[in-house]
């Protein structure tokens, strides 16, 4: 059975220390802090806008307590833990990446805050899965990432909304080649997904997929291609063996599910 590896990180800094290392443009909005996030008042359930965003970004550069103080705030505003997924959580990883690359955060604060962010799909895996639980069907789904990826907390995600319409799920998160080639090979899978960041392992991958394809115990097995460059570079991936899906975690569960029902494409 293939492992989900979880980035390693530094202790987290407390409140106090995180919020003096916090740079100027940043500590120059508004602030998190325990009054803040502990007592937020919401009145009526509206969408996540971008200043509660940034709150969340805040909350995670002080802390995991504190990042999931303000989740507990959304939900008493009334919002889902779906909602917090696609509407908090999702764009917030995107802003920390956005501060990283505008030098706003350095490396060690954005590994930090992200950890902080993945543990609360984690923490809250539990009661996700209960909001709108789906039984079993027994089909089986291998989700992993590239080669030596750097992140993974997009495929957990995914995972996650995947696990909730009833499919079994093995995570994956290859080191190299080798560990990629086994983990495709493990066991039984009716569909296999592979979130890709970088095109640092394209090459690799266009020549091994196929000869894993034709290697597989279910030679009916669908092979789909997401994550980062499905957006941002779809045309990248084209040549792989793989249909290239662009779309949120709830719309590839159902391509998916609509592809499950569908004759497989000779070729595809």
């Amino acid at each position: 059975m293939a492992q989900f590896n979880v980035e390693n990180s530094p202790s987290p800094p407390s409140p106090q220390a995180c919020a003096q290392l916090l740079p100027e443009s940043i500590r120059q909005g508004s602030p998190v802090g325990p009054r803040l996030v502990g007592g937020t008042s919401f009145t009526g359930k509206s969408a996540l806008d971008l200043a509660q965003i940034q709150i969340l970004a805040q909350a995670c550069l002080q802390g995991l307590d504190a990042a999931r103080q303000v989740v507990f705030g959304w939900q008493r505003q009334g919002q889902s833990l779906e909602d917090i997924y696609l509407q908090g959580i999702t764009p917030c990883a995107r802003l920390l990446g956005d501060w990283w690359c505008s030098d706003r955060l350095d490396f060690a604060m954005t590994t930090i805050a992200s950890a902080h962010l993945q543990q609360l799909l984690h923490d809250f895996s539990a009661e996700f899965l209960h909001e709108t639980p789906a039984q079993s069907h027994g089909l089986s789904l291998l989700l992993m990432t590239e080669p030596g990826a750097q992140h993974s907390m997009g495929l957990l995600m995914l995972s996650e909304f995947f696990k909730r319409e009833g499919w079994l799920v093995t995570l994956g998160v290859p080191q190299d080649v080798a560990e990629f080639k086994r983990l495709f090979q493990s066991e039984w899978f009716d569909a296999v997904g592979i979130s890709v960041s970088t095109d640092r392992h394209l090459d690799a991958m266009s020549s091994v997929l196929p000869q894993l394809l034709a290697g597989v115990d279910n030679l009916g097995v669908r092979l789909f291609v997401g994550g980062p460059m499905a957006h941002a570079a779809p045309d990248l991936l084209t040549g792989l063996a793989a249909q290239v899906v662009a779309q949120d975690a709830p719309g590839t569960v159902a391509w998916l599910a609509l592809q499950m029902a569908l004759p497989l494409a000779k070729g595809v």
